[in-house]
């Protein structure tokens, strides 16, 4: 079930929360940024993975921290094209490729709910009613609650 909510996106209490960054992002806008304040071993890790797996844009990891949450990071973005430089925009083709991943691992981790927030629309450059038919069509029959952050409220919890 995929439902759309209003509310802060770090105040959920879904089992992960997924988000939208590039190969060896820098994590350094948004909630990518938010997240590397909440978790910083999650971005030394995904640091770590990145040098082991190079990895490609349209592929999904997840982090599990200490406490339990975790963390998908959807790599829908291109990566920097120098050494610090900022990443690249998102692509229709990325989010989509990541959110066939994402469904895999919700299979595969067995997750019972995922927060999404609009994905790819602010650093990943890419429109709202573009976005959210992919995740309609790609996590619309997975057997998990889908929370999907349709507008962003601070401080908020969400009805979930």
């Amino acid at each position: 079930m995929i439902k759309e909510v209003t509310g802060d996106i770090l105040l959920s209490k879904a089992q992960a929360i997924a988000h939208g960054i590039a190969p060896h992002d820098h994590f350094e806008n948004g909630l990518a940024l938010s997240l590397r304040q909440d978790f910083p071993s999650m971005v030394k890790d995904f640091r770590h993975w990145c040098h082991q797996q190079n990895p490609k844009p349209g592929t999904a990891w997840i982090w599990s921290g200490a406490e339990g949450k975790r963390i998908v990071n959807l790599l829908t973005q291109d990566p920097s094209t120098g050494h610090g430089g900022h990443a690249g925009h998102a692509t229709l083709q990325h989010v989509g490729h990541a959110l066939k991943d994402l469904k895999k691992i919700i299979q595969d981790e067995g997750l019972k709910s995922v927060a999404l927030p609009r994905l790819a629309t602010g650093v990943g450059g890419l429109k709202w009613d573009e976005v959210k038919p992919l995740i309609y069509s790609n996590l619309g029959d997975v057997n998990a609650n889908i929370y999907v952050y349709a507008t962003f409220a601070k401080g908020q919890a969400a009805d979930e």
